[in-house]
């Protein structure tokens, strides 16, 4: 089975995760290299086709350059050898609040992975990487609060469950504040990658 990395708003009405269907995460993933699954927790296509096109646009208009907390993460870390060691370099970048701040190992995720979340989908965690470094300038007093981690096997693909809390305001001149509370299923290869 192809890894994955899959973040979602915690089904209601789970009493600890509930979350309104108005406040999907604004940074969830899938990581793999199969397809996604079909269910309809997607956000509608014309918000999809939005948010890809401004995303494009960020791109477009952003200045190429590496992002040097990535590369220190990335040089600092080994392939891991088991589930725990994931479960600690994701626990270290809980604590970095790596959705808000792109400060994430890069090393734990393989080369070709397809993220997506309910309103845009890439391949590639350099591809992951650029796009949190398009959307950390717009987050003002971002906070990442890793509630709950977990580790599971499914018929053959071991996995781990995060449940966090997501909080920031955006820099727009009314300030909305986005606050999240979701899980993310981090599925991982043969070689621990996700």
């Amino acid at each position: 089975m192809a890894p994955s990395l899959t973040t979602r708003p915690s089904p209601l009405p789970s009493p600890r995760l509930s979350v309104p269907k108005s406040h999907r995460p604004l940074l969830g993933v899938r990581c793999g290299s199969g397809s996604p699954g079909s269910g309809d927790d997607g956000a509608p296509p014309v918000v999809r086709a939005a948010v890809s096109a401004v995303t494009e646009l960020l791109r477009a208009f952003s200045p190429k350059k590496p992002s040097p907390a990535v590369e220190a993460v990335d040089a600092e870390s080994e392939s891991p050898r088991s589930v725990d060691d994931v479960v600690a370099v994701l626990e270290a970048d809980y604590r970095r609040a790596y959705f808000l701040t792109g400060n994430f190992t890069l090393g734990i995720y393989a080369e070709d992975c397809l993220f997506e979340d309910p309103t845009i989908k890439f391949r590639g965690r350099s591809r992951y990487s650029q796009n949190l470094d398009l959307l950390v300038p717009f987050f003002d007093s971002p906070s990442l609060q890793l509630e709950n981690i977990d580790k599971g096997l499914r018929v053959d693909t071991k996995f781990i469950i995060a449940s966090w809390t997501l909080r920031t305001y955006l820099r727009l001149p009314w300030r909305p504040l986005i606050a999240i509370r979701g899980n993310t299923t981090y599925d991982l290869d043969e070689e621990y990658k996700i």
